[in-house]
């Protein structure tokens, strides 16, 4: 039950998304819109806005926010249209990067995140370049709450998922992509605190950086493709040391 310890990398993320949690509400917003503009602002005729909902939660976006959002969605039906994209390419130490995007001109995302990975010094690939290194699977980052893993592998096993990630203080849960929304509900139930919620591409196998100038470059490249407005996730297969996760996020 027990996997790989990534904690500097879980960390290094929760950071991350602290340092730019408007931009990830902006983001979020984005989808809300897209979902309910797809399906209507029926959460529950509407899974795509009920997942997009569900997220934004655990991202602890404001009620407020949230409604806006599916409002507009909904009254602004002769709107921009946003696709669905996704693109895969390599980083340094043949690490392998799937950027999800949702844009509303792939003229101009397909481009900017071809410029990015080269002036990262990576290289964009074709679709199925990488995409078979991953599974796609429901993801949730929780407090461990004091718990030890003993007792966490028992909630994690009770509430439908199948592997996790335990460290002192966070740990990442992993279920079967279908399971998103009864695996999150069973888990608030056993009173997890849930740091993030998501469906996305989890490795099958980790690639162990061993250069210090390598790690700090992807970690740019990544950090980077964030930026970009049109880029929802990016999702990596790097395994860095956790002293040099920390002396980055210094």
């Amino acid at each position: 039950m027990a996997g790989h310890s990534h904690s500097a990398n879980i960390k290094h993320r929760k950071n991350a998304v602290d340092a730019k949690r408007s931009k990830i509400f902006s983001k979020l917003a984005r989808h809300l819109i897209s979902a309910t503009r797809q399906g209507g602002s029926e959460p529950e005729m509407n899974l795509k806005l009920k997942y997009a909902i569900e997220k934004a939660r655990a991202a602890n976006m404001p009620k407020d926010n949230i409604e806006r959002a599916i409002k507009r969605g909904a009254g602004d039906k002769d709107g921009d249209d946003f696709v669905e994209l996704v693109y895969e390419g390599y980083a340094q130490a043949g690490v392998a990067l799937i950027v999800c995007c949702l844009t509303d001109n792939r003229k101009r995302t397909a481009p900017e995140v071809k410029y990015t990975f080269e002036h990262g010094g990576g290289n964009m690939g074709a679709t199925g370049s990488v995409a078979f290194m991953f599974d796609f699977r429901s993801i949730f980052v929780v407090e461990t709450g004091g718990r030890d893993e003993d007792a966490l592998t028992e909630i994690v096993l009770e509430a439908g998922a199948d592997d996790l990630l335990f460290e002192d203080d966070v740990a990442t849960i992993y279920a079967d992509a279908t399971e998103f929304l009864g695996t999150k509900t069973a888990l608030e139930a056993k009173e997890l605190t849930i740091l993030s919620a998501e469906t996305g591409y989890v490795p099958k196998n980790m690639i162990k950086v061993e250069s210090k100038d390598d790690a700090r470059k992807i970690l740019k490249l990544v950090d980077t493709l964030e930026d970009n407005e049109d880029v929802q996730s990016v999702y990596t297969n790097f395994d860095i040391p956790a002293e040099w996760m920390e002396e980055f996020a210094s």
